[in-house]
């Protein structure tokens, strides 16, 4: 299974965001510059974390970005689910005329379900506490 660049940088994002420390402020293009895309794409992505309740943006002079909650209760599963259309395969009839006999859809099904039951282990700060080898990378973007 893969998910889309943009969940990629979202959970990148995330990762970045736990790593600062408590209460600590970033902006869109430091982000964008840290994973070297475009800051327009950033700035989708830091809107969307926003939407799902993930991020906090706050506007103004001294405004940027920052967790919502933290690290220890983001669940990676759960940003999965609410940024990746998770559609394996398309089994509607106009598209596929076996569905209706098709078994291998249910076989999908659950390895979609295990794949995200494995991520449901993990937690943001499972990716960022104590891991110094990931704080040297992000220092230097």
């Amino acid at each position: 299974m893969q998910i889309t660049s943009f969940t990629d940088y979202a959970i990148r994002t995330l990762i970045y965001l736990a790593a600062l420390k408590k209460d600590e402020l970033t902006n869109i293009t430091q982000v964008s510059e840290v994973f070297d895309i475009s800051r327009n794409h950033m700035v989708k992505i830091v809107n969307k974390l926003g939407q799902k309740g993930f991020i906090e943006t706050i506007r103004g002079k001294n405004g940027g970005i920052r967790l919502n909650k933290p690290a220890n209760e983001i669940n990676i599963g759960d940003v999965i689910r609410e940024l990746e259309p998770m559609k394996v395969i398309n089994c509607a009839p106009e598209f596929c005329h076996i569905t209706p006999a098709c078994r291998l859809k249910s076989y999908l099904h659950k390895a979609k379900e295990a794949f995200l039951a494995e991520l449901d282990k993990c937690y943001l700060d499972d990716l960022v506490d104590n891991n110094s080898d990931l704080m040297i990378l992000l220092s230097k973007g």
